[in-house]
């Protein structure tokens, strides 16, 4: 039997061996167990009796999963017991198989939603902008997943320009604090040709508050979402598609202007970034942002642009994940019940090792903790046990040796290596250098609003004013559209009406609704205008 000084912060309930694995070494400080076992217990997986694998175990046991990607379940097991050498319960590696099942998804997401909470207040160093937090939502699509036929029942298989990938990918939408990288919140899409990034953010849109500044990506620059999205109390900055243009209704003072989302009011900040190697070569690069943020006194149009650079940290956060704690290696599972439960707990121990990097940093920018130094030092504590309460912690220690060096101004390479990749026809384009390269200069140029387009002359033809010639195809369609005046007609049926073939028919179809020759009260529906209802049809 155990006591209460070999186990720190154990429940009353945990004295004896069976709990000996119930800890996570020093990130047990984050994560104590008595938290765990109020969350299996609101959850219904707390266990009826105490069996030799209690569900406090099972749970610190999926998290330690996560820190070893490259271990199997029996060796990660011999690691949370290793401190007790053979006074610990050793299983099966079926039997953790069957823990894990008992367990769940359920338990592993519940406490993520705890955890998942801001870091530090906005006023700390290096974290949000004058008061408001900076946020991002993206989506990752590059955790692959064991190809098997439930996962692929689920996720579906990922088409390349070359081919059918090897493994299906998880569709994950997170929100990150972006001075902290820390999670907010986060949501699990099913097939990627099935699902939106849009509709996943949408789930977390209830975690946006005042006092937000949300940044996203083009992708994310409808007019109903960011609608939804400024409707929660929070600001956004949004960078948008080349093709989007949106009108100046007034300009302000530091060269952005007034433009209108649908109902909103936007402010649109065009600015050319200019960058100097050390070589001297310039690289420019133009944006055009939106934002709610409407003084250009209190946030001026440059400081605006320079801030959007922060979104990216959520790539950053998105790395840590997938290269650094899992070395790009695929998740263990092949099923969904199991890969939820992973990722869950990847994004826990995520959460856990940037509240340490924070603590072991008080007053410094988070960006100076080395997360792979936190992690070794996570993994090495998990074989010494719990950590007495009056012993230092080793990963603040570790954090606080190998401290980065303040963030330096640079160009990105962001060459694409994989023969695969989407983006290789985008990356062949970019005047990009091919490695990481410092910038000498840099500057900011906030270009002016963009002319109105000329007025086009589109001389379109009014219902009726060029009847069709008898015989062809809109005659015949028009004699049989007046056989049954009210009725919305499907291409289907008019195929079948006219006795053709089709070809081509959803395209004249189309063009006439243009024209005014028809109407398309819904997608793929017609009838006739009322102009030509009231018309003679021809022979």
């Amino acid at each position: 039997m155990l006591s209460q000084s070999v186990m720190p912060g154990l429940p009353a309930s945990a004295v004896d061996d069976r709990y000996l694995p119930g800890h996570l070494g020093a990130l047990t400080a984050y994560l104590p167990p008595e938290l765990v076992e109020a969350i299996l217990a609101e959850t219904g997986r707390l266990q009826q009796r105490l069996r030799l694998l209690p569900s406090l175990c099972g749970v610190y046991f999926v998290l330690a999963l996560s820190l070893f990607p490259h271990l199997g379940m029996a060796l990660v097991w011999e690691k949370l017991v290793h401190a007790w050498g053979t006074q610990a319960t050793r299983p099966s590696a079926a039997a953790l198989r069957h823990l894990r099942a008992r367990l769940g998804p359920t338990p592993l997401r519940a406490l993520f939603e705890v955890l998942a909470v801001p870091l530090a207040p906005p006023g700390a160093p290096g974290v949000g902008y004058r008061g408001l937090r900076t946020v991002a939502f993206d989506g990752c699509h590059s955790l692959h997943v064991p190809d098997t036929a439930d996962n692929r029942a689920w996720l579906g298989r990922v088409r390349t320009r070359l081919g059918w990938a090897g493994y299906p990918a998880l569709n994950v939408m997170t929100l990150v604090d972006t001075g902290t990288r820390g999670l907010l919140g986060a949501s699990i899409g099913e097939n990627r040709r099935r699902c939106d990034e849009r509709d996943l953010a949408r789930t977390l849109l209830h975690r946006l508050t005042t006092g937000m500044l949300v940044m996203l990506d083009r992708g994310f620059d409808a007019n109903d979402f960011l609608a939804q999205v400024h409707a929660t109390g929070a600001d956004f900055l949004v960078r948008m598609t080349i093709r989007r243009t949106p009108r100046a209704h007034t300009t302000l003072s530091d060269g952005s202007y007034l433009s209108m989302f649908g109902t909103l009011t936007v402010r649109i900040v065009n600015a050319r970034f200019t960058l100097t190697g050390p070589d001297g070569k310039i690289l420019e690069h133009d944006y055009r942002l939106a934002t709610t943020l409407l003084d250009p006194v209190r946030h001026p149009a440059a400081d605006i642009a320079r801030l959007y650079h922060q979104r990216w940290e959520i790539e950053t956060a998105y790395r840590e994940i997938r290269a650094t704690t899992r070395t790009g290696r695929p998740l263990r599972s092949g099923h969904r019940a199991g890969l939820e439960q992973e990722l869950w707990a990847m994004l826990i121990c995520h959460q856990l090792l940037r509240m340490a990097i924070i603590d072991a940093l008080p007053g410094l920018d988070p960006d100076r903790g080395c997360y792979t130094a936190a992690l070794e030092a996570a993994r090495a504590s998990i074989t010494t046990g719990p950590l007495p309460e009056d012993r230092a912690n080793p990963v603040h220690h570790a954090v606080q040796r190998h401290q980065l060096p303040p963030r330096r101004p640079r160009i990105s390479a962001r060459r694409v290596k994989h023969p695969t990749s989407r983006y290789i026809a985008c990356d062949r384009a970019l005047p990009r250098p091919r490695a990481s390269t410092p910038v000498i200069e840099f500057h900011v140029t906030i270009q002016p609003p963009p002319a109105p387009p000329p007025p086009r002359n589109l001389h379109i033809r009014r219902p009726g004013t060029q009847p069709a010639q008898p015989g062809t195809r809109r005659a015949r369609l028009t004699a049989l559209m007046h056989t049954r005046p009210d009725h919305l007609w499907t291409v289907a049926e008019l195929t079948t009406g006219l006795g053709d073939t089709g070809r081509g028919l959803r395209t004249q179809l189309t063009e006439w609704a243009t024209l005014g020759f028809l109407e398309r009260p819904k997608q793929g529906h017609y009838r006739l205008s009322p102009t030509l209802l009231t018309e003679k049809p021809e022979p």
